[in-house]
């Protein structure tokens, strides 16, 4: 899933589309509000997220399959006998 800019929030300092290294920002306009312009080439390395200065601006929505809980060995009982 593509990251997701708040318009309100953003202050089009375009340092999520230098930091993107899959260009999924390719043809935003500096200064203007980044546009998503190749939503499937984001690999989520969240780098868009972390150079963002204003918390809440940008996000990522992460695919169903990287939302997978992790359970370590002690979370499960030994079974019974």
């Amino acid at each position: 899933m593509p990251p997701v800019i708040n318009p309100d929030l953003c202050i089009k300092c375009d340092r999520c589309v230098n930091i993107c290294t899959e260009d999924v920002f390719f043809g935003s306009k500096k200064h203007e509000t980044p546009v998503v312009t190749y939503p499937r080439e984001c690999v989520h390395f969240n780098g868009c997220v972390d150079v963002c200065p204003v918390p809440g601006a940008i996000w990522l929505r992460y695919p169903m399959p990287s939302m997978i809980v992790y359970r370590t060995s002690s979370d499960y009982e030994a079974p019974p006998g």
